[in-house]
């Protein structure tokens, strides 16, 4: 990397500033009230600051907030397909009950049904995440540890779909243990 273009530090580091503050002020306050202005009386930045960096506005800024605060993870070197799965769907279970994107996801989806341009920038978010996962049920098709007969789309709708209902929906969010049984009960149905 040439000298001119290292990134400081300092804005590196106020920029995840700024995206925190976006994920927290969206928990508290929601889409509707959540401008630039209260996210940068969080973060105790310039307004200046914020638009500079996220020319494109408030929803750029959200979907940025969650690319950059909840990475999805790399695929281990020498894992199974169905260790990717259980990596995946782990990961799914924390960010959506102990990351710093958990408390803002019901306010996110609101705001989606009344924001078009969120609504697309999500859709994208969402899509490139249910494809790692998808890809890695096709996988698992093809070298014969999942049943072919398996649809990956439907099965990565019924799994990732569970999980994210247990969190809104009920008191009992799936975690752990119960995301691997949740895996084995979608992709190794009994024979009939």
């Amino acid at each position: 990397m040439a000298l001119h273009d290292a990134v400081d530090p300092r804005v590196t580091r106020t920029r995840q500033i700024v995206l925190a503050a976006v994920l927290e002020e969206l928990a508290e306050v929601g889409h509707g009230q959540l401008t630039i202005e209260s996210v940068a009386a969080r973060c105790g930045v310039g307004k200046s600051t914020i638009y500079r960096h996220w020319t494109a506005g408030k929803p750029q800024l959200i979907i940025d907030a969650m690319h950059t605060l909840n990475t999805q993870p790399a695929p281990e070197p020498d894992g199974t397909p169905r260790e990717r799965i259980q990596q995946l769907l782990h990961h799914l279970g924390h960010a959506l009950t102990e990351s710093s994107l958990a408390p803002a996801i019901p306010a996110l989806i609101e705001a989606a049904e009344h924001d078009p341009e969120l609504r697309v920038l999500l859709d994208g978010y969402t899509n490139d995440r249910r494809r790692a996962l998808v890809d890695a049920i096709a996988l698992g098709i093809d070298a014969g540890g999942i049943d072919e007969t398996i649809d990956p789309e439907l099965a990565a709708h019924a799994l990732s779909g569970a999980i994210l209902y247990a969190r809104l929906m009920t008191s009992t969010p799936l975690t752990g243990k119960s995301i691997d049984q949740l895996i084995t009960t979608v992709l190794d149905p009994s024979p009939e």
